[in-house]
């Protein structure tokens, strides 16, 4: 089936014939749906909801920890354009009518000149236009004006990453989402004097990314009275998937080359996989606040964290334990912590020594849940594993069998929902990183449907980086309140109050 040019193709990638073998064969079979126990929630012990007192422990526990020298890193994926934000601004471009016609259009006009960027667009339209925005609104010229926010010759913003886009105002200038996450690098995950912050990128804007970063990192780094360690990687070409057409063998393109597609936000574990660190952030991108609005994300970053480094503590405890000879009541003692603090519930009544070290040995992360207000996303189950345990993960829909009238109930009525907010803590009990690709399920990516050139193809997305990638970790769910969850999914999501 794979001719010696499509050998050549995908040496040159960094994959194996045997790896696209398997892609192939994975078209065919699918992915098997997850089997539920339940959705998470707060009554079930599924989810913390720590009390005041306890809440302030947990942040002294961080910023005690902070001080022992660990290393700490934000990681950001900020990987591809930010088009699908501005999706109905270019069909308004593209429309046969010239007029604020749909209400989405109606408000991003009528409120123009909240957008931190309208300053830039102002300027823009009157190098290209010779009229700014008002005189070319004024004039009924409403198209000029979202083509010069779209288009190269304006701010560009249809082809740039979101953050790079201007999201917040501010008396010195505007922010982008870029500057924000290095401000919340100094305030919750800062040691030593250092905030270490690294970008995933993708490989068209990464030199833009970082001359932008090189321009503003000295004056945050002087206001919030910390170092900057800034570093930056790009999805791995060898993570890309193969694309097949609807009979499952691989689609080409024109010239007659395979056509692969990038596998997902889960090909960043092996992004994740390089980086030195103790503990990890992660957060996507598009969630940031203005200044005014930080302290909930500082507070609730700190919680998690806090919650993190405390259960590690005892984890690493017991594994120094289970390196002697436990005793029965030492052995009780593990048990009941695997199974009721890292909600790891056994196959049988009496846990093995040998079982519990392996689920106590093993990456750990700590995930910030908000209450479900009907926003699309994952959420927190309690699901079986491939050895018959149950345990927490994250869960998309498209995960869940929608055949199955309970599962969907679980998913519908779930109290809670996944705003991507981790903290993960990455080196064993000995100091050592765990090789993280090696706690990836990869029975849990799943297929989807695009077209090239007006051809229907079927993409394979490898398991999500916060579902099956870290499927085998240990995993805990805090409450986070809502504050602290701000997406940034079309524009007009930039005149909420959130983001003003």
């Amino acid at each position: 089936m794979l001719s010696k040019q499509d050998l050549k193709q995908i040496e040159l990638k960094g994959i194996s014939e045997e790896q696209i073998n398997n892609q192939l064969e994975e078209f065919k079979t699918g992915f098997p749906y997850l089997k539920l126990e339940a959705a998470a929630s707060i009554a079930n012990g599924g989810i913390l909801a720590p009390e005041e007192s306890k809440r302030n422990d947990y942040v002294e526990t961080w910023k005690q920890y902070k001080g022992e020298g660990h290393k700490i890193v934000k990681f950001v994926p900020a990987s591809g354009a930010a088009s699908r934000m501005f999706k109905d601004m270019f069909a308004f471009v593209d429309a046969p009518y010239d007029v604020p016609t749909t209400d989405f259009e109606k408000k991003y006009f009528d409120q123009i000149e909240n957008f931190a960027f309208f300053g830039a667009l102002d300027e823009a339209c009157k190098k290209n236009e010779g009229k700014g925005v008002r005189e070319l609104i004024a004039d009924g010229n409403y198209k000029a004006v979202a083509a010069n926010m779209l288009r190269k010759e304006g701010l560009n913003y249809g082809q740039l990453p979101k953050g790079m886009l201007l999201f917040h105002k501010y008396d010195e200038g505007a922010r982008t989402p870029m500057e924000e996450h290095l401000v919340e690098a100094a305030l919750y995950a800062s040691s030593n004097g250092e905030a270490n912050v690294h970008f995933t990128v993708s490989h068209e804007h990464i030199e833009f990314f970082q001359k932008k970063v090189a321009e503003k990192e000295e004056g945050l780094a002087k206001k919030h009275n910390v170092r900057y360690n800034i570093s930056f990687s790009e999805q791995k070409p060898s993570t890309d998937t193969v694309a097949a057409n609807a009979d499952n063998t691989p689609f080409r393109n024109d010239d007659g080359t395979l056509l692969f597609r990038p596998g997902g936000h889960g090909a960043l574990i092996q992004n994740l996989n390089d980086i030195d660190a103790d503990v990890i952030f992660i957060k996507n991108i598009d969630n940031v606040v203005p200044d005014r609005l930080k302290a909930d994300t500082v507070e609730y970053k700190q919680l998690i964290a806090g919650v993190l480094v405390a259960l590690q503590k005892k984890a690493f405890g017991y594994l120094n334990i289970l390196d002697g000879e436990p005793t029965e009541e030492q052995l009780a003692e593990i048990a009941a912590f695997v199974e009721k603090d890292l909600c790891c519930k056994p196959t049988s009544e009496k846990p093995t020594a040998a079982y519990l070290r392996e689920k106590l040995n093993r990456p750990m992360r700590v995930c910030g849940m908000v209450k479900n207000v009907g926003e699309p996303g994952g959420g927190p189950f309690l699901t079986y594993n491939q050895d018959g345990t149950v345990s927490l993960q994250i869960l998309e829909s498209s995960q869940i069998d929608k055949s199955n009238a309970e599962y969907m109930k679980m998913f519908t009525s779930g109290t809670h929902f996944n705003p991507v907010d981790l903290v993960c803590a990455v080196k064993d009990y000995k100091g050592q990183p765990f090789d993280l690709p090696a706690f990836v399920d990869k029975s849990t990516g799943f297929i989807s449907s695009k077209s090239k050139n007006g051809k229907e193809l079927r993409a394979l997305e490898l398991p999500g980086l916060w579902n099956g990638a870290m499927s085998n970790w240990n995993t805990v769910f805090v409450e986070v309140p809502l504050s602290t969850f701000n997406p940034v999914k079309t524009v007009n999501d930039l005149l909420r109050e959130q983001h003003q």
